[in-house]
């Protein structure tokens, strides 16, 4: 095996987790370890809603099982809003996330980037820029990096491009790629050779250094798109009619020795389907040595 150690797990509860503890998440750790991985993405989209005992309940689960904890921040942040007021709110919410985070020990919060409604993209990213400089401000920092996620609708802020851009204004800030949303958002199947895959590593060490690349947080699924929109909804990885595709990312992975979490996003089975890149990971690269 190689030593290197990319971490695998799901984002939030897949559903034969539902069915054995009924959505109880401070049991989620103790179910991802039990399942052979190493991560797991607490899902916070509706806003963030457990106490602050759940919350440090659940992270103390992940430090006995020794599971890499992130989170995702509410879906309802606008980072490139028109509205002066949700871009403050927005703000509040990052901040609310950051403190959550650091409760469940998570190293990462993953945040949207924001839409460009009827604006030109150069304007929206100004906004984004704004609003993000009003967290870097106002928010303390307390150790937990603020991902900024590529998204998969064409009206989305958040090409690779983009995300790099944004995250030059910070050390704090780090691109988070779903390599579902960048295959949606490419309108075609974009992403089924190890080449297409470098293509990303490549431009995130150039654009911000060579540990952003190797330790890049990212999400996985198979996702449906339509050519006037893009990003449609998440699949399953036996949804295989549609992109991207796992194994040529796994095969990177081990050859160039990268370490990345990979957290599935798969529509209610992520669980599995982490498992079944994690396994293709190690068979490839016991394959290799």
């Amino acid at each position: 095996m190689s030593t290197h150690n990319p971490h695998f797990g799901p984002g939030g509860n897949c559903e034969a987790f539902q069915e054995v503890y009924k959505g109880k998440s401070m049991y989620a750790p103790q179910w991802v370890a039990q399942n052979g991985l190493s991560a797991y993405e607490y899902e916070a989209g509706k806003g963030i809603m457990a106490s602050d005992e759940t919350l440090m309940l659940i992270g103390e689960e992940a430090r006995k099982h020794n599971i890499h904890m992130s989170l995702h921040a509410p879906y309802f942040i606008s980072l490139s809003s028109v509205d002066p007021e949700k871009r403050a709110n927005s703000v509040r919410y990052i901040a609310d996330s950051l403190r959550a985070a650091e409760l469940l020990g998570a190293k990462i919060i993953v945040v949207h980037t924001g839409s460009t409604a009827k604006m030109a993209r150069e304007e929206a990213l100004k906004l984004a820029a704004s609003t993000i400089d009003m967290v870097l401000t106002q928010i303390e920092d307390n150790g937990v990096t603020i991902g900024l996620e590529t998204m998969g609708k064409l009206n989305q802020l958040g090409t690779l491009e983009e995300v790099i851009d944004l995250c030059k204004m910070s050390a704090r800030l780090a691109p988070v790629v779903d390599f579902g949303h960048l295959n949606a958002r490419s309108c075609k199947e974009t992403y089924t050779t190890l080449e297409s895959y470098q293509h990303i590593f490549e431009s995130i060490a150039e654009g911000l250094g060579d540990s952003f690349a190797r330790y890049l947080h990212c999400h996985f699924s198979r996702i449906e798109y339509t050519q006037a929109g893009g990003e449609k909804r998440h699949l399953t990885l036996a949804d295989t009619a549609w992109g991207p595709e796992p194994e040529p990312l796994m095969q990177l992975l081990c050859d160039m020795k990268l370490s990345p979490t990979i957290i599935s996003e798969s529509a209610g089975t992520q669980t599995a389907d982490a498992k079944y890149m994690q396994h293709c990971f190690e068979r490839i690269c016991q394959n290799e040595h």
